[in-house]
C-alpha cells in the first residue's frame, strides 16, 4: 500500500524512482553544483517533499556546513530519512508544502518531485510557502513532471517517457500505471506555466535550470 501519493511505498522508494524518472540523479547533481556556485556558507535548507531523505544525503557527502529541515506528508518516508541521516544535523516535520508556515527561516528551499500532486489552488499555496520561508537573496530550486506547450508535442514527449519506462520497469502493467495516472493523480504543468506561478509568487529572478523527457528544474531567487 502507498504511504503517500507517490506511486511506491517508502520501502521500495529509493529502488524504483531511478527507473521511472530518467535522469533521476541529475537533479540532485544539478542542486549542489548551483548551491555550491552561489557561494553559500553556513546554510540552512528546507527541503520539503524530501521522500526518503537521498538529497540530504547527498549534501552531506559534500558539506558539512549545512543545516537540514526535512518535510513531507509521510510518517513513513520520514523514518526512513532519519535513519539514513543518523547523526547528521537535521530536524524533521511530517507536513505537506501546503500547510508549511516557516517565515524568513532558510537559505535554500528545495522542492523535488513533490508538487505536481496538487490541485491549481494547493500548489499556489506550496510555492507561495516556499517563497516565504526563505530569507531575503534565498534560493529556491524546484523539479517537477512537465506537459509540453501542444497535445501533438505533449504525445511524442510522452511516448519517449513510455518507452524510457518500459526500457527499465519491464513490466507492462507498471508501465500503464505510470502512464494513467497523468492528468488524474498527478497534475504537470508547462515551463512557461512554472515560471508563471513562480513570478507570481514573488520571484523577481526565475530561470529553467535543467528539462529532459517530461521533467523540468527551476531555480528562483527571492530579493
Amino acid at each position: 500500500m502507498k504511504d503517500n501519493k507517490s506511486a511506491y511505498n517508502s520501502s521500495v522508494y529509493d529502488e524504483n524512482i531511478v527507473s521511472t524518472l530518467p535522469y533521476y540523479r541529475e537533479y540532485h547533481n544539478q542542486i549542489i553544483d548551483l548551491v555550491k556556485a552561489a557561494g553559500m556558507q553556513n546554510i540552512d535548507w528546507l527541503d520539503t517533499g524530501c521522500g526518503t531523505g537521498t538529497l540530504a544525503s547527498r549534501v552531506f557527502d559534500c558539506r558539512d556546513d549545512v543545516r537540514f529541515t526535512l518535510c513531507d506528508p509521510s510518517e513513513q518516508m520520514l523514518d526512513i530519512a532519519k535513519n539514513k541521516l543518523q547523526g547528521r544535523d537535521i530536524r524533521v516535520f511530517n507536513i505537506a508544502s501546503q500547510n508549511m508556515t516557516f517565515d524568513s527561516e532558510f537559505d535554500v528551499v528545495t522542492a523535488v518531485q513533490s508538487h505536481h500532486y496538487l490541485k491549481p489552488d494547493e500548489r499556489k499555496t506550496a510555492v507561495d510557502n516556499c517563497f516565504r520561508a526563505l530569507k531575503s537573496n534565498g534560493v529556491f530550486v524546484t523539479f517537477e513532471n512537465i506537459r509540453m506547450t501542444t497535445e501533438a508535442s505533449d504525445k511524442i514527449a510522452l511516448k519517449r517517457w513510455e518507452s524510457f519506462l518500459s526500457d527499465h520497469l519491464k513490466d507492462p502493467e507498471v508501465v500503464k500505471m505510470h502512464i494513467d495516472r497523468r492528468g488524474v493523480e498527478v497534475f504537470p504543468i508547462t515551463i512557461e506555466e512554472h515560471i508563471k506561478l513562480l513570478r507570481e509568487a514573488g520571484f523577481k529572478s526565475v530561470d529553467v535550470l535543467w528539462t529532459s523527457y517530461l521533467q523540468a528544474g527551476f531555480w528562483a531567487m527571492k530579493y
